[in-house]
């Protein structure tokens, strides 16, 4: 029997991207859609907060989709192929996304926010939601579990920036013309860049239809201790890790998240750096020319 925290399975979906499957039995089971998990690639490494993109009770197995920007997650790219290890996998954290009895859904996904998105997605179709799911891609490489999603939507909008697959355009657009179709959403359900959902939140409040967006600010422990999560919603502040991720669209400060996640962008870059120019000395191959 593998053991836990082991790679089972691995699918690139571009040159950035990727996409890991988990053995942890006991994760599999208590995972909720839109919690998270904190992983640690080695002794010493960084933890790494990442939501949980599907999780499959019966093999025991979790689904992370992580994009190799910075030091932690090329290390990651490089070094999680299947039959790796991870040192730690905590969660699942965070507090798990109200379904409800919303009887009509919009499903909107950004990026690598498409891939959180999707456990939300199968929920409200599972309890009975007519589901509209929203995707936007930088081009037609960079597009992922279209038909996973399909499969769970009664309609699927694709957007690319440059139109080489779905319609050509952001996801506000899609997300537009969902509500032009249909004058009864329940709700908006937004996951991905920050300014994306702050767009998303703005072309939804003039209709006044509910939006919840998933934060993912600068953390370190996920207990709320450090404080590196707060986030202000409306006139209070809170702690993405311990009071969300989810939240209300309409009341985040997106200009204030903004500026806290560009605060350490000069230390990431200098930590890659170092990281590339130690991999160089070492002679290190990448994890990538290896499979």
């Amino acid at each position: 029997m593998p053991q836990n925290l082991k790679i089972l399975g691995r699918d690139d979906f571009s040159p950035s991207t990727f996409a890991l499957e988990v053995y942890h039995p006991q994760l599999a089971i208590a995972a909720r859609p839109g919690q998270f998990v904190i992983v640690i690639v080695s002794r010493g490494a960084e933890r790494i907060p990442l939501t949980i993109a599907d999780f499959d009770r019966e093999k025991g197995t979790i689904t992370l989709v992580i994009q190799a920007v910075g030091q932690s997650t090329k290390q990651m790219q490089d070094e999680m192929v299947v039959g790796a290890s991870f040192l730690a996998v905590v969660g699942p954290m965070g507090i798990p996304s109200k379904i409800g009895h919303a009887k009509k859904v919009v499903c909107v996904g950004g990026g690598l926010g498409v891939a959180p998105l999707f456990p939300q997605l199968r929920a409200h179709k599972e309890n009975g939601a007519y589901v509209m799911g929203v995707v936007g891609f930088r081009n037609e490489n960079f597009l992922f579990w279209e038909k996973k999603f399909a499969s769970y939507c009664d309609e699927l909008i694709i957007c690319t920036d440059d139109g080489s697959a779905g319609i050509k355009g952001l996801v506000t657009l899609g997300l537009e013309q969902s509500i032009s179709k249909h004058d009864d959403i329940d709700e908006v359900v937004a996951i991905g860049p920050p300014i994306m959902m702050k767009a998303v939140a703005e072309t939804t409040r003039p209709h006044a239809i509910k939006t919840v967006v998933s934060l993912n600010p600068i953390m370190v422990d996920g207990t709320g201790m450090c404080g590196g999560c707060r986030v202000r919603i409306g006139e209070e502040t809170k702690f993405g890790c311990v009071d969300g991720p989810d939240f209300d669209g309409h009341q985040v400060d997106f200009d204030d998240l903004m500026t806290r996640l560009r605060r350490f962008a000069a230390d990431e870059h200098l930590a890659l750096e170092r990281w590339q120019e130690s991999c160089l000395a070492k002679g290190v191959t990448s994890g990538k020319e290896n499979r």
